[in-house]
């Protein structure tokens, strides 16, 4: 029998640990948002990180530009809430305009606002092996999850299907930590089923609906689906075709109810440290 990861009992013990790291600040932690444009990916983003921010009791100022604001602009808002000590946190909505120079702003960013990881140096931090400070999330919730369920990762096969700097890249230094064994596979790898076939824990974020199906997997397999995207019928669903794989693997996440809805307390509990 598969073993469903649902995030529900995990998210409900995360929010009552933040509420009560909120009860010792004594007051309303701010997280300030950038967007700019109205990107869908990012206003449905934005509405979740609104929801969560008021079940906890966090202020969200967001910030929203044109497409047509000038870069200046938008260094000077950085500036403005890097020296607001009422702001714990800093978030900018990507992609950026093509016009924008990303590094410089991500550069701008206070290290110690910078919630998503987006800035050089929280990144370098990463690299190097520090995963104790700013984390890119859906790696962080990831290991959350299987730490939630009694994983232990040692010595373990794993597989990441990502290479990006968001998610692979940092995920690997998560498992590596952890004494795993990592394989990345990307748009280059020749035959990704040799590699999943193989593999005891599958993290996978390709952003194809429903793309993988049992014939990726052994029985003992976990895959922790962290991709998002709409499947055919336009519905959000993961990366795993849940129905082709339910009986034929160990576990796996679901989409929706596994690692997004994590991410957004996590990213708070950053905002909620500032303060600590």
């Amino acid at each position: 029998m598969t073993k469903i990861l649902y995030a529900k009992d995990y998210v409900e013990k995360k929010t009552l640990d933040l509420k009560e790291k909120i009860k010792k600040i004594g007051f309303s932690p701010v997280i300030s948002i950038i967007r700019i444009g109205e990107d869908p990916g990012s206003s449905a983003y934005e509405r979740g990180i609104k929801k969560t921010s008021e079940k906890l009791g966090i202020s969200v100022d967001v910030n929203s530009y044109s497409l047509d604001v000038s870069e200046d602009k938008i260094l000077g808002k950085i500036k403005e809430l890097n020296e607001d000590e009422k702001v714990g946190g800093i978030l900018i909505f990507r992609p950026l305009p093509e016009k924008f120079d990303e590094e410089k702003i991500s550069l701008a960013l206070d290290p110690k606002k910078d919630i998503d990881c987006m800035s050089p140096l929280n990144m370098a931090k990463v690299y190097a092996g520090d995963i104790d400070g700013f984390i890119p999330l859906a790696p962080k919730a990831s290991f959350e999850l299987l730490k939630h369920y009694g994983y232990d990762l040692k010595g373990k096969e794993t597989v990441i299907i990502n290479h990006s700097n968001v998610v692979g890249k940092p995920l690997a230094m998560i498992l590596l930590k952890e004494l795993a064994t990592v394989t990345i596979c990307h748009i280059g790898t020749k035959d990704l089923r040799k590699h999943t076939k193989n593999a005891d824990i599958i993290f996978s974020a390709v952003g194809k609906a429903e793309f993988l199906d049992e014939t990726y997997f052994n029985e003992d397999a976990t895959v922790i689906d962290i991709g998002t995207s709409k499947n055919s019928e336009g519905k959000f669903r993961g990366d795993l075709d849940e129905e082709s794989v339910d009986g034929k693997i160990k576990a796996f996440s679901p989409v929706p109810g596994g690692i997004g809805s994590i991410t957004n307390l996590l990213l708070l509990e950053n905002v909620i440290n500032y303060y600590l």
